[in-house]
């Protein structure tokens, strides 16, 4: 369910139309929806309320601060894999002991950073790291809670490139060696030994795999306390999918996920963390833009819209489809027509779908990318010199714009020539 409908025959983020903010903010421009993202985080705090939690939000689906906060502000914790996410996280008001952090390659001035401002646990990826990490809290005098991510080899059956849990992917270590990791974790200084991690993967539309994982940590867990280790977290990650086709069959609900979590480790009196991003900021947000031209081509039409590749990559990265709506709700049985929707940019690459079914648009008509509040905004680029995209966030009847877009003289003024050209 999201908050974004026809009323009165015209396609609204809650209250507001979106023609409004076309016209006062220009197009492109990436939507939120207050009301969406409150409900969605609400919907996983509900999936796990059997057992003691903290849902953290995967900054990385969307880094905006002013959608930190409010998540922040209903009691979410945050998932960052880098410095700058931290930055962003603390920004929003997040208290550090509600931060965890992730990623392969934490360097230890972000180690550091995260350390001078509170941190509720790194999240371990390796051997290296975990030496790392070690020298430096010793360094600083301090003691760092972890936890270690392993590898369970399990197929999540998602796309290649957003798999994660796999022995051929570059997360974690591998299970089979956990106990042996552990050992030498508990004897490092500076570091205290609180939790295991896993995360299998991203877009999962199927609760098995996370089934499989999840016992695989049942028994990790059972194992590493016979070691004598004080387990007392389980990160189990993210991944979970949303419907980016409103005719394919529904994803699990989070009710369905907290379900198998209890199946499969609600035995073990350890506090569960979820990371949930895309399910919860997915369908929170649209991309609204405009058509520029219809072009007519060889056995096929174009519809050149404002947006490109640079503001919505994930149709050119992963091949994702996002349905693709007119502002302007077509009348009842309107003839539709195969348009190819491309984007301005001077790539093959910059499809956003092919032969899709839509009404007949005319140059200045409005379409809406639906499913667009996750890997938006936060994988756009000033491509081809295009000014990056600007977000809105709406509540009730009125918006605000939390990113602008920045002009000609702000992109230019970033760039430097030296005195001796």
């Amino acid at each position: 369910m999201d908050h974004f409908n026809y009323r009165d025959g015209s396609l609204h983020a809650e209250e507001v139309p979106l023609t409004r903010i076309a016209a006062e903010v220009g197009t492109p421009v990436y939507v939120y929806s207050t009301a969406t993202l409150t409900r969605h985080f609400g919907l996983f705090r509900q999936a796990l309320d059997w057992t003691d939690h903290l849902v953290c939000f995967a900054v990385k689906a969307n880094s905006n601060i002013a959608v930190l906060k409010l998540l922040g502000d209903l009691g979410a914790g945050m998932d960052v894999v880098s410095g700058g996410e931290y930055a962003r996280a603390r920004a929003a008001g997040v208290p550090g002991g509600r931060i965890v952090f992730s990623g392969v390659g934490k360097t230890r001035a972000e180690m550091r950073q995260a350390i001078e401002g509170g941190i509720r646990q790194f999240n371990i990826e390796s051997e290296p790291e975990m030496r790392a990490l070690s020298d430096l809290a010793v360094s600083m005098g301090v003691q760092v809670p972890v936890a270690i991510r392993v590898n369970p080899d399990v197929d999540a059956k998602t796309h290649e490139k957003i798999s994660t849990g796999k022995s051929e992917n570059k997360f974690g270590i591998p299970i089979a060696r956990a106990r042996e990791v552990y050992a030498e974790a508990a004897a490092l200084p500076g570091l205290k030994v609180v939790g295991i991690d896993v995360h299998i993967g991203s877009q999962l539309v199927d609760l098995e795999p996370f089934r499989h994982a999840y016992a695989k940590l049942g028994d990790l867990t059972r194992a590493l306390r016979a070691d004598g280790h004080q387990i007392s977290r389980l990160d189990l990650g993210g991944g979970l999918g949303i419907p980016y086709r409103r005719d394919n069959n529904a994803p699990p609900l989070p009710i369905e996920y907290g379900q198998v979590i209890r199946e499969t480790v609600g035995d073990l009196g350890c506090e569960i963390e979820i990371e949930p991003g895309r399910n919860i900021a997915g369908n929170a947000g649209v991309l609204l833009a405009q058509v520029v031209y219809l072009k007519e081509g060889e056995g096929r039409d174009f519809l050149i819209v404002d947006a490109a590749m640079n503001d919505l990559l994930r149709p050119s990265m992963y091949g994702a489809h996002h349905d693709i709506v007119p502002v302007t709700e077509p009348a009842p049985g309107a003839e539709v027509s195969p348009f190819d929707v491309v984007g301005p940019v001077c790539e093959s690459g910059d499809t956003f779908q092919k032969g899709t079914q839509l009404s007949r648009l005319a140059a200045g008509d409005l379409v809406a990318f639906r499913s667009a509040g996750a890997y938006g905004a936060v994988m756009a680029s000033e491509y081809n010199s295009r000014p990056l995209v600007p977000e809105v966030l709406v509540s009730g009847d009125h918006f605000a714009v939390i990113r602008a877009r920045p002009t000609y003289e702000e992109m230019l003024a970033r760039d430097t020539i030296p005195g001796w050209l």
